[in-house]
């Protein structure tokens, strides 16, 4: 079972410790509301792989960046129940930050 502590040991693992100043997690849940406020039961959650692996790749070349693990979770997730699992590893806060943020991560994304 994938839990936000193994994506940590995995990251730490991975990385040259020389160029990790942070680690930034994320833990998505799902909430009761919709972001337009509707009332919410549930999340039917479904991935396209190989945008998934695109965005991972693109994430990975950011700059400052040194690793990037995630893991979503699939299928009918109900209220409380974790969504994702997102760990940043990288040199600075103001370059690990920004690459939880899809709307500014976005807009930099560039092929490596």
């Amino acid at each position: 079972m994938v839990t936000l502590a193994s994506l940590i040991e995995k990251v730490k693992k991975d990385v040259d410790p020389a160029k990790v100043g942070m680690i930034v997690c994320h833990n998505g849940v799902v909430r009761g509301t919709s972001r337009a406020g509707l009332p919410a039961e549930l999340l039917e959650i479904d991935v396209d792989q190989s945008a998934w692996d695109r965005v991972m790749r693109e994430m990975r070349c950011e700059p400052g960046i040194a690793a990037i693990e995630a893991h979503l979770f699939v299928g009918v997730r109900r209220i409380g129940d974790d969504v994702m699992f997102v760990v940043v590893a990288g040199d600075i806060r103001e370059n690990v930050f920004p690459v939880l943020s899809a709307r500014s991560t976005a807009s930099r994304l560039r092929p490596c």
